[in-house]
């Protein structure tokens, strides 16, 4: 008879029960399926680690957010993020939805045009535009906001080199009393900067005036933020008006809503996010108030839309005791996939229900780096190699920002409104990595036939 390997014992403290004064916890409940689909089905079909989408969710936020706005302003259109998640599927699923393409570099402008995205339909933002991608934005007819000076200047010669007066837009740096203020994008609205750029268009002659636009900062939670940034940009669309006779063509209000997420520092659960709509009535209110028609609304989004759409299933490789006694997992997905654990508390679940008690665990990845920890405490019961655990949210930033380091990055999975699971992203291959490399012929390895030389 073979005698098991000896654990030493660790006294650990277990919650008793699963209630406490404000429900069962959330964190101890089994998530066995995603949209229905179970997940063991879908790590034996497409393997783990796995990233799926709901498209029934993608819909629903992007249809809510929608009526959120025009609601109060008709003329509201919702632009998506690419930046934010640009699998092709997902900006598809938007697109569809009526959103045009907001895009921050050529990359995401062409994976735009590729998509089908006509250019009138594609918002180009970012501060580094370069040459050549302005001047196909200009040819195109897409949406343009400038961001410096040096941008306009060069916009300003390419209007001139081919005979054209282009409409280009102001990205607007406003104080919308959000701390720190994302003060390098922009022409500073309270130094008279953005007002200077507006007068260099209305009395240049080679460029016309389009939108203005303000993006106040990441995952911001307080709504009435974005009220405040609504009526500083109305403010100075009526200062170019009454002084040079110039009318805005669109209000654009950036992104930064926040997801049901949950950030590090954050002492309550993001289920205490503000919906959309507290963000839509922020905005529109302060249009309202200012009575008569209100110019056309952009709206860009990204997290609050797409982060609670996006799961990460995982597989269990090891459990381990560490030095303080806690207990550890070690599952095949990492920070290289999970790049937003860096700033958010990612719910990590099991997918079946466990037996025993929940015990204060740390939950790494399989790279050999310390650093490669998705929580550093969460509440699980014994799992054992070869069970799933369900990571959620993960929609947002975490495939765009995910790296091949160390390991490949998996498949990804959009389960479509009848509930069946598609292949949407195939898991890369060792060809994907090395493809763009071209290895200098006097530093190849002989093969088995081959002799080393002399």
């Amino acid at each position: 008879m073979i005698a098991s390997a000896y654990e030493r014992p660790a006294i650990v403290k277990n919650p008793v029960g699963l209630m406490n004064k404000v429900g069962r916890r959330a964190d101890l409940r089994a998530r066995a399926d995603v949209d229905g689909v179970p997940v063991d089905e879908l790590c034996a079909r497409f393997g783990s680690p796995l990233f799926v989408f709901s498209e029934r969710r993608l819909r629903a936020r992007a249809r809510e957010a929608r009526e959120a706005f025009r609601r109060r302003v008709p003329d509201t259109r919702l632009c998506w993020s690419y930046k934010t998640n640009y699998l092709d599927a997902v900006c598809a699923v938007f697109h569809a939805e009526g959103s045009l393409a907001e895009v921050v570099s050529g990359m995401e402008y062409d994976k735009a045009r590729r998509l089908g995205v006509p250019g009138p339909q594609i918002v180009f933002n970012g501060p580094a535009k370069t040459r050549d991608e302005l001047e196909r934005a200009i040819a195109e007819g897409a949406i343009l906001h400038a961001d410096h000076l040096d941008e306009l200047r060069l916009l300003e010669q390419l209007a001139e080199e081919r005979h054209v007066t282009p409409r280009v837009g102001l990205r607007v740096s406003v104080d919308a009393g959000i701390h720190p203020r994302w003060d390098r994008f922009g022409f500073t609205l309270e130094n008279g900067d953005a007002m200077d750029a507006a007068r260099r268009i209305a009395r240049g002659g080679r460029l016309r005036l389009g939108g203005l636009h303000t993006h106040i900062g990441t995952f911001v939670l307080d709504p009435a933020a974005y009220g405040r940034a609504t009526a500083e940009l109305c403010g100075l669309a009526d200062a170019i008006r009454g002084e040079l006779g110039a009318v805005p063509a669109h209000l654009d209000l950036g992104g930064g809503f926040a997801s049901n997420n949950t950030l590090r520092e954050q002492y309550h659960a993001g289920a205490l996010t503000p919906p959309v709509v507290e963000y839509a009535d922020a905005i529109t209110s302060v249009l309202a108030a200012r009575g008569g028609p209100s110019l056309p609304l952009l709206i860009e989004t990204g997290r609050a839309l797409v982060d609670d759409a996006g799961t990460m299933v995982a597989t269990v490789v090891a459990s381990k005791r560490l030095p303080d006694g806690r207990r550890a997992l070690v599952i095949d997905a990492g920070v290289n996939v999970l790049f937003t654990s860096w700033w958010y508390r990612l719910g990590v679940s099991p997918a079946a229900s466990a037996e025993g008690f929940a015990q204060d665990t740390a939950v790494y990845g399989p790279l050999c780096m310390n650093i490669d920890c998705v929580r550093e405490s969460v509440a699980l019961p014994d799992l054992c190699p070869g069970e799933h655990v369900v990571i959620h949210p993960v929609g947002a930033y975490t495939f765009t920002q995910s790296l091949q380091f160390i390991r490949l990055r998996p498949a990804v999975v959009l389960i479509d409104q009848a509930g069946e699971p598609e292949l949407v992203r195939r898991a890369e291959t060792l060809d994907d990595l090395v493809g763009p490399e071209r290895l200098p012929e006097r530093l190849r390895l002989p093969t088995a036939t081959e002799s080393p030389r002399a």
